[in-house]
């Protein structure tokens, strides 16, 4: 999974190096990081033209924090890569407004002229970006309520304690992430087999935020076997 994906993006990279990406964090892409950290050593992967744009950020962490997915960028992606720093772009955890810092930074995708792939993990229950389930999910950038299944996935970071995990994100809205022009969502292990036959196979709905990716005319999905074992086609 995480070859084919870092293969498809350089791909995708020479044939437009000024891409904007929507970038993700957790367990699942730090192979496909490791995959395309590689490619760009080898001289087949040029990001220096590339804008990035991450899927969310703890609100109360600032990016020097270990736990900060500004740390966890730098330290997978970042200092590996071409990219240029001022082309690299997450949500201020640490500003003294996150209502204003998601306002501020949706405009900042607008201002890049939106995402042309957002790539996407999902959650245990089916969150993308940080968009827990819900009777309803805001279209732009917005300050999330984690869920408890979401801290605890996020537990490792802070040094296996959920009670150090804050309790709160700012996260890309889903009407962002469904605006961007092709999205990929990837997946791996036993553990996401449930909730990705219920976000492709079963009813759309904002309980299942990454179902909501059925109406996108230009998603795909790369999974390992694990990761697919439920799905019945």
């Amino acid at each position: 999974m995480a070859d084919a994906v870092a293969w498809f993006l350089a791909e995708c990279l020479a044939e437009d190096p000024s891409l904007v990406l929507g970038l993700p964090t957790g367990r699942t892409p730090i192979p496909m990081y490791r995959a395309l950290v590689k490619l760009h050593r080898q001289g087949r992967a040029d990001l220096s033209r590339a804008t990035t744009f991450n899927l969310d950020e703890f609100v109360g962490l600032p990016a020097r924090h270990p736990g900060s997915y500004h740390a966890f960028m730098r330290k997978y992606l970042f200092k590996h890569v071409n990219l240029d720093p001022s082309r690299t772009h997450l949500p201020h955890g640490d500003a003294p407004s996150p209502v204003a810092e998601a306002r501020r930074y949706d405009a900042e995708i607008a201002a890049a002229g939106g995402l042309d792939i957002a790539i996407l993990g999902i959650g245990a229950n089916g969150h993308i970006g940080f968009n827990e389930p819900d009777r309803s999910l805001p279209a732009g950038t917005n300050v999330v309520t984690l869920k408890a299944a979401s801290r605890a996935g996020n537990a490792a970071a802070f040094g296996g304690e959920v009670s150090r995990v804050p309790t709160r994100a700012i996260s890309m809205g889903v009407g962002t992430i469904l605006s961007a022009r092709h999205v990929l969502l990837i997946a791996t292990g036993a553990g996401k087999a449930s909730i990705i036959a219920q976000a492709l196979q079963g009813p759309v709905t904002t309980r299942v935020p990454a179902s909501l990716l059925q109406l996108h005319p230009r998603a795909a999905v790369v999974l390992d076997r694990a990761a697919a074992a439920r799905l019945t086609e």
